[in-house]
């Protein structure tokens, strides 16, 4: 018995789209990375990144 993870009825993702996707992932360091699909195709790739500010706190400063 075949054990696989990958339905059947799947569609390969084109090789371009793949790159973007992985490309996407590469260059957040903290953040999302959304894949919208529509009528089977991936029509968009988003990306939200959220960038750490560390600051001392104000309370301990004085200390």
């Amino acid at each position: 018995m075949t054990n696989s993870t990958t339905p059947a009825n799947s569609r390969s993702v084109p090789q371009d789209i793949q790159q973007e996707i992985l490309r996407a992932i590469a260059s957040i360091q903290y953040g999302s990375v959304e894949i919208v699909i529509h009528a089977n195709q991936v029509v968009q790739i988003e990306c939200r990144e959220k960038i750490r500010i560390h600051q001392v706190d104000p309370i301990h400063k004085l200390k």
